[in-house]
């Protein structure tokens, strides 16, 4: 991998990270047509490494909650009297509902890295879920704020997430979908989908560096994508944050479904490959 094919592909992760489009179904795309080889360990690793610059652009977007989050469970950790705050409640509900991912996340780690790379895969995941948020929408009543959240919520939410580890799919667009069937308001959701998130997406970039760096992509462009992911993602969620106050995310479904279709015709007509 050289370096402007590094940026393309930072560019691209900051835009789709945590827009409901797919980043990793968006990145398998974008690295067929640079003629990378998505079924390569080492691109498969570069991936997940440059995840990390778009979480540090949440980290910094969303720094006065978590760190009140962080100081709340700490303080609830060593005093029993603080564990009556609302923050360090919070705090254990995002942690349990990482968990999953990583369940998942390791059971399924050589059927995620082989045979779901595949561009197939992407199309029908791309389109599939594009209908379960089109559902989301039809019977959100976004009656629950943040504060209603309970352990059944993010136990579904964070199942949901796993599914993301489905190239096609979308982390964000899977949270913020269940979200919205569980009643919560599409701020709500759409947040909680970042700070379950954060866990999630340092646990898989912090286990895939040692690929990343030693298995053919380098150093240059690992951190050369990164830090383009992580200008571009910084763009894109204070974007989503505006966007999602005051409109419904079935302009992506349609977005999803355009180009579901696109790479159905293109795969069809052997335009381009499934799998490299």
């Amino acid at each position: 991998m050289n370096v402007w094919q590094s940026i393309v592909l930072g560019i691209v992760e900051g835009l789709t990270e945590f827009l409901p489009v797919s980043s990793t179904g968006h990145i398998t795309i974008a690295s067929d047509l640079l003629g990378l080889d998505i079924a390569d360990p080492a691109v498969t690793a570069y991936t997940a490494v440059i995840q990390v610059g778009a979480i540090a652009a949440v980290l910094i977007y969303f720094w006065s909650d978590i760190s009140r989050l962080f100081l709340a469970w700490v303080r609830g950790l060593v005093r029993a009297d603080r564990r009556t705050d609302p923050d360090y409640r919070m705090a254990w509900l995002v942690i349990i509902g990482s968990l999953p991912i990583v369940v998942v996340g390791f059971a399924g780690k050589e059927l995620i890295k082989g045979p779901l790379r595949s561009l197939w895969v992407v199309a029908v995941a791309l389109i599939v879920w594009g209908a379960v948020m089109l559902y989301a929408e039809k019977v959100a009543t976004q009656k629950r704020p943040e504060s209603d959240l309970g352990l059944k919520d993010v136990l579904l939410i964070g199942f949901a997430q796993s599914l993301a580890l489905i190239p096609g799919v979308s982390r964000s667009g899977a949270t913020i979908s269940v979200g919205l069937m569980r009643g919560l308001d599409r701020v709500a959701a759409t947040r909680l989908a970042f700070f379950l998130g954060i866990p999630a997406l340092l646990g898989a970039g912090a286990y895939e560096l040692p690929s990343a760096l030693g298995e053919g992509v380098g150093a240059l462009p690992t951190i050369v994508g990164t830090v383009v992911s992580f200008v571009v993602a910084y763009a894109s969620v204070a974007w989503l944050m505006k966007f999602v106050s005051g409109n419904k995310i079935t302009v992506f479904v349609w977005y999803r479904w355009v180009l579901g279709a696109a790479l159905i015709v293109a795969l069809s007509a052997g335009w381009i490959e499934a799998v490299q």
